[in-house]
């Protein structure tokens, strides 16, 4: 995924109502096939992606106890428009990665017009002339977009209740298994060293 995809699909599924593992998200951006360079590459990558990953769920958690608005990354072309297409692409991504989870909020008459904004720009350019929204021109791209951060905003509150309840209802796991030295091959099978891999999440 680009950076602005990134953006859109970790804030996804930060706004869900269910935890959903760093490590898993970093894989999904990165996609099976992709590989370091070496192990200091790699430590250096995904921790950046950990740091992002942190700085957009505290800049969501920030929305709840302040008057906060939460900004995506959008990226511009060489004009300065930003078009917000990537940023969509990535969170409905985010949302497809775990449909059942969001099944109460898309289908919400209430609430789900939050995603539409989303939609619309996953659809501007389909190739099913049939799932395209009215044109976009210039002004209205605008307000799409101002209706889709505040339609990401939305999300997270409204699953706000569904996280707070998982977390506190969360049993900590038990260590059954030998604990693995950080210089050891880690145990999800990725081929790095633990420490620049699964152990990035703990941290």
């Amino acid at each position: 995924m680009k950076l602005e995809a990134m953006d859109g699909y970790f804030t996804a599924l930060i706004c869900g109502p269910e935890f959903v593992s760093p490590h898993e998200a970093v894989q999904q951006v990165l996609g099976s096939k992709f590989t370091f360079d070496s192990e200091e590459q790699a430590g250096q990558i995904i921790g950046l992606m950990m740091r992002h990953w942190n700085w957009i769920a505290a800049e969501l958690q920030r929305t709840l106890i302040e008057p906060h608005v939460y900004l995506p990354v959008l990226l511009e072309d060489d004009t300065g428009v930003a078009y917000g297409n990537d940023w969509a692409h990535g969170f409905m991504r985010g949302v497809q990665a775990h449909p059942g989870s969001w099944n109460e909020l898309v289908t919400s008459d209430k609430d789900g017009g939050c995603l539409v904004p989303m939609m619309m720009l996953v659809h501007e350019h389909d190739p099913d002339p049939g799932m395209r929204p009215p044109p976009i021109d210039a002004d209205k791209r605008q307000e799409v977009i101002a209706t889709m951060i505040a339609g990401a905003t939305r999300c997270y509150r409204y699953y706000e209740p569904a996280r707070r309840a998982g977390a506190v209802g969360h049993t900590p796991l038990r260590r059954h298994a030998p604990k693995v030295g950080r210089n050891e091959p880690c145990p999800c099978g990725s081929g790095r060293k633990y420490k620049h891999c699964c152990a990035q999440t703990l941290h």
